[in-house]
């Protein structure tokens, strides 16, 4: 299959020269690589067309996750999809052949996405929501799996993903005013459809943040005016209780691997994303001022 690798980037010179030839370097290399930017300060867009790359400008007021990404897609020529961040960096040069091999193999599988491993300079909490959220375990999931794993059916990341184009047409794409989760319903609409979703471990990219409590209030907020906006998620959602689980296994990761001084931080963390998630579920109650204030997706609530 010919894959077209997309890639929404903002201000990405620090990172794009390594991506784009990690990616040309690999043992499937792509067909194309399509970079949507928005409207980038610095040499961003210039240094992905000096490599070869298409570039696609969108006003940076009106950019949202799933409209960029949609935009990509139009201008795709590859039978497969692939999604990636602009700082989500293969580990190997198999990255690209070990994503899409499910959707060559089981006609079933419409999409697959691949595993983030904590950089170097990852802090303890970071490294260890990497391994809760993308184990070393392979999984293939479909609607059957509902009553078992709820609305982890359609856990999905567009940090490292591929889609079989005929698929992602026939679920109308992805959502095109999408403030956060557009992965996530892109997935949970394939799987209603009657497709699979595979989990592939081998399929690593490097990618973390050391991001700030802050910064975790506000994506969270985002979580919860997106779930809220989404009611048919509510039936399959367990969220508050598996924010628990994760929660509770964190501070037994820093205990027994003695990152003490980690605990409190962590605390704080659990706090900001409990707080932030239950204001965004009242976002229908708050003015549009606030929600700006509130959201990491500002020009959103124009």
């Amino acid at each position: 299959m010919n894959v077209s690798v997309i890639i929404p980037t903002l201000n990405a010179e620090k990172y794009i020269t390594e991506l784009i030839m990690s990616l040309k370097g690999q043992s499937l290399p792509p067909f194309e690589i399509i970079v949507v930017d928005s409207a980038s300060g610095d040499r961003t867009a210039e240094i992905a067309r000096e490599r070869g790359c298409t570039v696609i400008t969108v006003d940076r007021a009106k950019f949202n996750h799933g409209g960029a990404r949609n935009l990509g897609a139009t201008a795709s020529q590859g039978e497969v999809m692939v999604f990636l961040t602009q700082d989500a960096l293969p580990i190997n040069n198999n990255l690209l052949q070990n994503l899409v091999a499910p959707l060559t193999t089981n006609p079933e599988v419409a999409a697959s996405f691949g595993r983030h491993i904590a950089r170097s300079d990852a802090v303890p909490p970071e490294k260890f929501a990497r391994l809760f959220n993308y184990p070393d375990l392979p999984m293939i999931k479909d609607k059957e799996d509902l009553p078992r794993l709820g609305i982890k059916t359609f856990f999905f990341s567009n940090v490292c993903s591929a889609i079989k184009k005929s698929s992602f047409e026939a679920v109308d794409r992805f959502p095109e005013r999408a403030l956060t989760n557009e992965d996530m319903a892109i997935a949970a609409k394939l799987v209603f459809k009657g497709y699979k979703l595979a989990y592939v471990p081998e399929a690593a990219v490097w990618h973390s943040h050391n991001y700030s409590v802050p910064h975790y209030f506000r994506r969270y907020f985002d979580i919860g005016a997106f779930m809220s906006s989404n009611e048919w998620f509510k039936g399959y959602s367990k969220t508050e209780s598996e924010g628990l689980r994760f929660a509770k296994e964190q501070l037994l990761y820093l205990f027994r691997n003695n990152y003490y001084r980690w605990i409190p931080y962590s605390i704080a963390l659990t706090l900001a994303k409990f707080v932030g998630y239950k204001l965004g579920q009242m976002e229908d109650k708050l003015p549009v001022r606030i929600k700006r204030g509130l959201s990491l997706q500002k020009n959103f609530w124009r």
